[in-house]
């Protein structure tokens, strides 16, 4: 069975949804739907949705750290490791 190419129109996701599905999980890769010649959806398979999900959280932690270092919300590393001991001893105490 030959790949259906990356775009396809919605009348193939109606018509041979199985047949997408499968080629979807097995190759690996995603397939854009488009609904009257405009992308609409994207079918990917939840191994790679997942790694995508972890790669947007990791985009948007270093989006936030980069914010916080323009706007001069910085401590040094002792002032750092200083904070998170204290943190951890005072858990320790509350425990």
């Amino acid at each position: 069975m030959e790949p259906a190419p990356a775009v396809q129109p919605i009348t193939y996701l109606k018509n041979r949804t199985a047949q997408l599905v499968r080629e979807v999980t097995d190759g690996g890769r995603t397939v854009t739907i488009t609904q009257n010649g405009k992308a609409k959806v994207v079918v990917m398979d939840v191994a790679m949705y997942e790694r995508w999900r972890g790669a947007m959280a990791l985009l948007k932690m270093l989006a936030h750290a980069e914010a916080d270092v323009t706007a001069g919300r910085v401590l040094t590393q002792a002032a750092a490791f200083t904070r998170a001991e204290a943190a951890i001893d005072s858990a320790a105490r509350d425990a």
